[in-house]
């Protein structure tokens, strides 16, 4: 299966951010269906005031992925920080936190159920009832 990113359903579109979520990507489990997901974020952009209200205030879906450009900044509930920068694979754990330091271009695989749960309060924050 192939799909060109402009063919994945928008969930989320405003200034500096965009998220893009397939459901149904695979399953790694009888019972875990994964989610192929791109998102576009501008620098400067940080998720987690926008966490507040998830477990840890933190997004508690692990991610495996690969960013195309820019850097990234990702913090962890321990404590811990990493970098990572464009052309990086990576996995997050669950609990963490993403501030963007230059322009980023991300693909993420993601349990479909658990970061769909995020990406809807991240959408709730971000969009007015009723929009």
């Amino acid at each position: 299966m192939h799909l060109p990113k402009e063919q994945i359903p928008t969930r989320i579109d405003v200034p500096g951010a965009v998220a893009r979520q397939l459901k149904g990507f695979g399953a790694t489990t009888a019972d875990e269906t994964m989610g192929a997901e791109y998102f576009s974020l501008a620098a400067g952009t940080d998720i987690a005031p926008l966490l507040a209200g998830l477990e840890g205030d933190q997004c508690q879906a692990p991610h495996w992925g690969y960013l195309i450009t820019g850097e990234v900044a990702v913090s962890y509930g321990d404590g811990s920080a990493e970098q990572v920068s464009g052309g990086d694979v990576f996995f997050w754990p669950g609990g963490h936190s993403v501030a963007v330091h230059e322009d980023a271009e991300v693909v993420l695989f993601s349990p479909q159920v658990a970061h769909g749960r995020v990406i809807d309060h991240l959408h709730a924050q971000l969009v007015p009832a009723g929009s």
